[in-house]
């Protein structure tokens, strides 16, 4: 199904469940920015828009009603995200000193309650889509279990790259087997294949040109359509 038919029956089937403010918020729109993230973000990368649930309303430590632009909740105890389209004006230029102390402090009750707290740009959501996804593809890869063989290599190469990043150096053969517990050819594959596809490099250090490590390439990630 087309994205807008499928975005008229997802806001359509939420309106019809709900009441009173809940659905005042709904029925009044418009929601340019959180439309926006699920037609160039979401739905590119997902397919759907199951599990989400737009203008979620949880209580916050004020007792204040606070709603987020989507909670996604797919019924897995550890799965639990709230996602939010930030603009720069409303969520930086227009806050006070106590806006903005409002605005960590929500951000950090709602981790308390459980909730993994995503937030986008709008700037990167309408200009560089391909980086959300590819952030989002790595956070959501790690617990989503995969559905055939050639989906977990796929999240065994997101994997790697997140633990690129964390150890801010580039990667030999053995931190991966290490990392996986896999063994020395099954680690050199998923190298190889992360260089195939243009987002690692090898890199050699002795002088017969072995190659020993493996790096990111420079703004592989900074930027993927």
């Amino acid at each position: 199904m087309p994205f807008e038919d499928t975005y008229q029956q997802f806001m359509e089937e939420h309106i019809a469940r709900r009441k009173g403010e809940r659905r005042s918020r709904l029925e009044r729109g418009p929601f340019h920015a959180e439309k926006l993230f699920l037609q160039q973000v979401w739905f590119p990368l997902m397919g759907n828009l199951q599990h989400l649930h737009p203008e979620y309303e949880v209580m916050d430590w004020r007792g204040r009603s606070y709603f987020g632009d989507f909670a996604y909740l797919p019924g897995l105890a550890e799965v639990k995200f709230m996602l939010e389209v930030k603009g720069y004006g409303p969520h930086v230029q227009e806050l006070d000193r106590k806006g903005y102390c409002d605005e960590l402090n929500r951000e950090t009750f709602l981790q308390a309650l459980g909730f993994r707290v995503v937030s986008f740009a709008y700037d990167d959501v309408a200009y560089r889509p391909g980086l959300c996804m590819n952030l989002l593809q790595m956070l959501l890869g790690r617990f989503h279990a995969a559905a055939s063989p050639v989906d977990r290599a796929v999240l065994a190469e997101k994997e790697i790259l997140r633990l690129l990043h964390q150890q801010a150096s580039p990667l030999r053969p053995v931190d991966v087997e290490r990392h996986f517990g896999i063994n020395h050819r099954t680690a050199l594959r998923l190298l190889q294949s992360l260089c195939a596809k243009g987002w690692l490099h090898p890199i050699s250090r002795t002088s017969g040109g072995k190659i020993v490590q493996y790096g990111l390439v420079r703004g592989v990630l900074l930027y993927v359509d």
